[in-house]
């Protein structure tokens, strides 16, 4: 009881101590399984989810996945249960001939989390071969001479399962004249030899046929059989002698085949039959006697395939030499098979990525690769690099796994795709290498904003324009790709004249076409400033703004507009235009002087430029050589002085024209009136009076009558004016109050709208009482005195639509009161009578 519980309790804890080595070769990234040879396809070697433990529904999304180096797959992962299953029949003997222990190796992938799990599958034996005899049958050649006792070795058998399923023991029957010995060889295994147990005698039998049967341990067991017949020859005293006991060769596994390795050599003393020499091999393995060849006559040892240091670096012969009398010699050839850097390094991508975002952080992972060599030595250590300028390093995983990975930040807009080629070169000379490219496309962030292809944008565009015209074209870029490169354009809010800049201009979004909404007005808008936007297609958007200046052009769409003398009445103008008509009266004595100014015609133009430059012209005249027009100053001057013969009532047209192509105009009529005397200037007005009450629709008044009315009411006025100003007078100076003498001159009235005055005050200066001329009492009225030297000229009740005139300047004092005038042109004259 207490041996039983003792034997249970190790057998609990060796099964412990496999679950703790389990559980560690789990954690450290290493399964082991083991699973018989000649499995059916799809066989169960073990459940890897379970051991690694990882759940069955992220095997699909994780992409786990079996890699094997060799060129057959001989297991696959269920994607169902997760359990790692045979994808071929496997024969061990088939893949490990040379090998004691079978193992087969493969990785696990979990391209998702770009890790790598190594797993060990163990192919144990199973009895499916049977020993077996490189011949048949086997003649030996023995002198009956031969002493009992001695041994004569036999070709052995080959099994090539392993263990108890390989050679075990050899069993001899057929004759009493030979017994079986078996020799254990250094490596372990049995050498049958034919110990000769009873001396022969040819005269009584010249053959024997024997069976040797070998056995392997299996269950059930399997037997191989193989005939021996020993021939009785004459008495041979001598036997071959080889020269070497054994030899040792060192072939380079690059050398040719047909290449004479070695050569052996045995002698024997014998003449005749008995000293010819033939060689043969007693003893090879199924690889070895596959490459090498014999020449029975020669002992020359050639080679018959290529040798492959990978496959085989040691075999071993043996080769008997014997005599025409059937003694022989034994010698033992070993041939040691040194590396020749013939393959370059083996460089697999076990994952990789096809693309990445620009904004990947360095240190990201791109691809895993597996790098081996199955040379040995330096011929076998291998370096990988990584070609040319990239922004990706390699990093040394574990074993013979590299990691490339980003070194930098990627950008997009100076490289979208990378092939990037990595190198595997070996330490042999010359170095074999080998590569792989890593074709990687760079995502795209949104990490560019739009770029104008100028700074800053300015058109001009005529006034006038259709509505919709297209202004100017804005384009902006973006080094982005896709929906982040695809920009839109828009306007920035703005007012012009108080109106939303909307309704003035658009930009077409995705063109960034800007337009014109309605026809510009140059006289309103002259420019318009403006920004453009234009954003992208990401998220979020980015934008930027670019300055746009828009000058309206001006075209001449505007007349000349006449000032002075005020439009009363319109009429047509010369050239494309039309302007308007005034008819006034202008005052220039008869004894002016060539040159002196009688009046001026002021005009403007809302055009700008150009089409603003005016000109003036005299286009009629009563007397044509009487007076002239300044060409550029409106001014109207006499040519020359007037003289009797002409009348008294001149009538002129100016046209004022602008620059313009076409050219645009107005006119201007002005009225002058040439008198010598007072009595002459007051007729002529009459006489207008007269006139413009004899047109249609205005009543005939008689001109004394009014006069009379006049004269009158202007005398009584300055009757009482004048005792207005002799009382105030006294009261100053009571007061002891000196008043500053005031001067008489016209002042305040511009010279353009008033000329010829200095001829009317001679007028005036004339008469000592008042006299009132009317020819229309709303337009013409004359008030004067004889003595009055200060005067003070104010325009009279302006008409409407006119500009305020200028008043004149008043005595400081504010006591120089005056009688008024009101003369043809609108003014209203004030004549002081008292001046110091």
């Amino acid at each position: 009881m207490c041996a039983a519980g003792r034997r249970l309790g190790r057998r609990q804890r060796a099964l412990l101590w496999v679950m703790l080595l389990a559980a560690w070769e789990a954690a450290w990234g290493q399964l082991r399984y083991s699973v018989p040879e000649e499995m059916p396809k799809g066989s169960f070697v073990g459940d890897v989810a379970k051991d690694l433990g990882l759940q069955l529904p992220a095997l699909v999304e994780r992409g786990v996945r079996i890699a094997e180096r060799g060129r057959t797959q001989y297991f696959s992962l269920h994607g169902k249960t997760g359990h790692l299953v045979t994808a071929e029949r496997i024969d061990r003997e088939q893949l490990c001939r040379l090998v004691e222990k079978c193992v087969l190796r493969c990785e696990l992938i979990v391209e998702g989390e770009m890790q790598v799990y190594r797993i060990e599958v163990e192919i144990t034996d199973i009895n499916d071969n049977a020993p077996s005899f490189r011949e048949a049958e086997t003649e030996l050649r023995m002198s009956e001479t031969t002493a009992p006792g001695a041994q004569f070795p036999l070709p052995g058998a080959h099994d090539p399962d392993a263990g108890l399923n390989s050679l075990q023991s050899y069993e001899l029957s057929g004759d009493e004249h030979f017994s079986l010995a078996v020799q254990s060889g250094p490596g372990g295994d049995q050498r049958p030899e034919l110990v000769l147990a009873k001396a022969l005698d040819r005269e009584e039998a010249a053959f024997h046929e024997l069976v040797l049967r070998a056995m392997d341990g299996g269950d059930p067991e399997r037997t191989g059989t193989a005939r021996i017949r020993v021939t009785v020859l004459d008495a041979n005293d001598n036997a071959p002698v080889f020269s070497q006991a054994e030899y040792t060769v060192r072939v380079p596994e690059d050398v040719p085949v047909g290449s004479t390795l070695v050569t052996v050599t045995a002698t024997d003393t014998d003449e005749g039959l008995y000293g010819l020499v033939k060689y043969s091999i007693k003893k090879a393995t199924d690889m070895a006697s596959d490459i090498f060849r014999l020449d029975t006559e020669t002992g020359e040892i050639k080679l018959f395939r290529i040798l492959d240091f990978e496959e085989g670096d040691l075999y071993v012969l043996e080769v008997q030499a014997h005599d025409g009398g059937g003694l022989f010699d034994t010698t033992k050839v070993a041939f040691s098979v040194t590396d020749v850097n013939d393959n370059a390094p083996e460089l697999t991508v076990s994952s990789k990525l096809k693309e990445i975002s620009e904004d990947a952080q360095p240190g990201t992972v791109v691809a895993l690769l597996h790098v081996q060599d199955r040379d040995s030595g330096r011929n076998g250590e291998v370096r990988c690099s990584l070609e040319e300028e990239v922004p990706f390093r390699l990093e040394k995983s574990f074993d013979d796994y590299y990691r490339v990975v980003t070194a930098r930040e990627l950008d997009r807009e100076q490289v979208s795709e990378y092939n990037v080629t990595v190198r595997a070169a070996d330490g042999g000379w010359p170095a074999l290498q080998s590569s792989a490219v890593l074709a990687l496309r760079v995502l795209d962030v949104n990490d560019n904003a739009p770029v104008f292809a100028e700074e800053r944008y300015s058109a001009r565009l005529a006034e006038n324009n259709a509505a919709g015209a297209l202004v100017l074209t804005v384009r902006a870029t973006d080094a982005d790709w896709g929906q982040n490169a695809r920009v839109r354009y828009r306007l920035s809010e703005g007012r012009v004249r108080g109106a939303p800049l909307s309704s003035y201009v658009s930009v077409q979004a995705e063109t960034g076409a800007l337009y014109a909404l309605r026809s510009l007005d140059y006289e309103q808008v002259r420019e318009l400033r403006l920004w453009v936007r234009a954003e992208d297609g990401g998220a979020p958007a980015l934008s930027s703004n670019v300055s746009v200046v828009l000058q309206i052009v001006d075209e001449n769409d505007n007349a000349p507009q006449v000032l002075y003398p005020p439009a009363g009445a319109l009429r047509a103008g010369s050239g494309s235009g039309s302007g308007g008509a005034w008819s006034g009266v202008e005052l220039a004595p008869r004894w002016s002087e060539a040159g002196a100014l009688v009046a001026k015609v002021v005009a403007v133009d809302a055009d700008a430029g150009q089409n603003a430059w005016l000109s003036y012209e005299l286009a009629k005249a009563t007397e044509p050589g009487l007076f002239r027009v300044g060409l550029h100053s409106g001014e109207v001057r006499t040519a020359r002085s007037p003289l009797a013969r002409d009348a008294a009532r001149q009538s002129l047209v100016v046209v004022v024209k602008d620059h313009g192509r076409p050219a645009l105009s107005a006119t201007a009529t002005l009225s002058v009136v040439l008198a010598e005397s007072v009595a002459e200037l007051l007729a002529e007005l009459g006489s207008a009076a007269d006139e413009a009450a004899a047109e249609p629709g205005e009543p005939a008044v008689s001109l004394t009558r009014w006069l009379v009315l006049a004269v009158a009411a202007v005398s009584c006025l300055f009757v009482a004016f004048l005792l207005l100003l002799l009382a105030l007078r006294l009261r100053r100076w009571r007061r002891q109050q000196l008043l500053p003498p005031a001067s008489g001159a016209l002042r305040g009235v511009p010279v353009s709208h008033f000329v010829g005055i200095d001829g009317v005050r001679a007028f005036l200066q004339s008469y000592s009482h008042d006299v009132s001329l009317t020819a229309d009492s709303r337009k013409s009225q004359l008030r004067f005195s004889a003595g009055g030297s200060c005067c003070d000229t104010l325009p009279a009740r302006p008409l409407p639509d006119e500009p305020a005139p200028l008043l004149g300047d008043e005595d400081p004092a504010g006591v120089c009161p005056a009688d008024s005038v009101s003369l043809p042109g609108g003014f209203l004259t004030r004549v002081a009578d008292i001046c110091p």
